[in-house]
């Protein structure tokens, strides 16, 4: 029987998984009250109330070029902003469909346009995040084809008036899900003005990686590790992302202090490539527009992580050759193989190193090419080793962090002969 012929990937989706790494912001009036963007409706705040949130929307620390800056410096080579959160507030100029957006709040600035602006300066590919289901447009609960023209004309708006952009980000389908959305309609006017734009629409968290509409460019993983995509017998190459928050909440919550770890954060990346996902992870900008110092600080560090381990993050593509464990192999376009291991440990001084490990030795399956060299990409210490080729198998041995360092995941360069 012959072999299912795998689905090849159309340049823009191609390009997005080469990303590998962005960032995702969740911003909007909600930022005020600090309780997460959900707030206005688990808080059963009377929509007359909410909107006067209006009034104190002043954006005065909402800095598109910084928040790139920071982007960057983390390693991120996207960033996706909710444009429109579920509370139905635009960060962009509505245009006339209605007045509840940010150029008729306090802050008066179309804030979208700002943001777009940086990323092309920043040479960050610009994702404009897009609520379906709207808490206040009245049409959503009393005449939805009214809403879904409502929901056209505002996508509309995104894809004719900034520019090029990377793709438009949805979600909210999940809360009518026996619905017609119209999509054939809706991302057909998305190819139209923004050919080369992802169309993402997220399925939540109850079906994490399912493939929607066939205009769909990548099925998302809500604070969920993807799995590896069976291609065979798709019509058309889909890409993954996954996205998470850094605490319990995507807006920012004040008081919540349920903060992840750096290294959760570097295995999470690590997870994604390993199958070809990217990763987004969310930063919730303060009422004002400031990324908080501990988000902040944190993005710093992984970008220092990706500093030194970047080339097989961002080149790296799944390969058939299996680990022990976590362990896992990314190849790259020279032909050069890229080994994570996780767990190492530190050596040093008994009085002063936790569990201290010695050099060990990992093993790998499906290596049959002859095997030149392996070294740490950290340090560029060679590393022994012994293969069959015949077998494929292949092993060396990993020696531990010297005291002082711990990359958490640390990655072997292998070159062929």
């Amino acid at each position: 029987m012959a072999p299912e012929i795998l689905p090849k990937p159309e340049p823009r989706i191609e390009r997005f998984e080469q990303l590998g790494f962005g960032m995702f912001i969740h911003w909007g009036l909600y930022s005020q009250l600090g309780k997460g963007e959900w707030i206005q409706q688990i808080g059963k705040i009377p929509p007359n109330d909410y909107m006067q949130l209006m009034n104190t929307f002043s954006t005065e620390e909402f800095d598109a070029e910084e928040i790139v800056r920071i982007a960057a410096k983390a390693g991120m080579k996207y960033i996706t902003i909710t444009t429109r959160h579920h509370d139905g507030f635009s960060l962009y100029d509505t245009r006339g469909l209605n007045r509840y957006d940010a150029p008729h709040s306090l802050a008066k600035r179309d804030l979208v346009a700002e943001f777009v602006e940086a990323c092309r300066e920043g040479g960050l590919l610009p994702v404009l995040y897009h609520t379906t289901l709207d808490w206040y447009e009245p049409t959503f609960r009393t005449d939805f084809d009214a809403y879904l023209d409502y929901l056209y004309r505002s996508v509309e708006i995104l894809c004719t008036q900034y520019g090029q952009i990377g793709g438009i980000w949805f979600d909210g389908n999940w809360s009518k899900a026996d619905a017609d959305w119209k999509l054939d309609e809706l991302y057909g006017m998305i190819r139209r003005n923004q050919p080369e734009a992802l169309i993402i629409n997220n399925t939540g968290l109850g079906k994490r990686g399912e493939l929607g509409h066939p205009e769909i460019d990548s099925v998302t993983y809500e604070q969920g590790r993807p799995k590896p995509m069976d291609r065979r017998g798709m019509s058309k190459y889909v890409a993954a992302e996954m996205c998470e928050t850094m605490n319990d909440h995507w807006g920012i919550g004040k008081a919540d202090f349920m903060y992840k770890s750096v290294p959760h954060f570097i295995e999470s990346l690590c997870a994604c490539r390993k199958v070809g996902a990217n990763y987004l992870l969310n930063v919730g900008p303060t009422a004002s527009g400031k990324i908080v110092p501990v988000q902040q600080s944190m993005l710093e560090v992984i970008g220092q992580w990706l500093q030194v381990n970047g080339k097989p993050i961002y080149e790296g593509k799944p390969v058939e050759v299996e680990g022990e464990g976590s362990n896992f192999a990314l190849e790259t376009p020279d032909g050069n193989l890229y080994l994570f291991i996780h767990h190492l440990k530190i050596s040093g001084h008994a009085d002063v190193t936790v569990e201290g490990g010695g050099p060990g030795e990992k093993k790998f399956m499906g290596i049959s090419r002859k095997v030149e060299s392996v070294r740490w990409l950290d340090n560029g210490e060679k590393l022994e080793f012994s293969q069959n080729t015949a077998a494929g198998t292949f092993s060396f041995v990993a020696t531990s962090y010297s005291y002082g360092v711990n990359y958490v995941v640390r990655v072997a360069e292998v070159t062929f002969v």
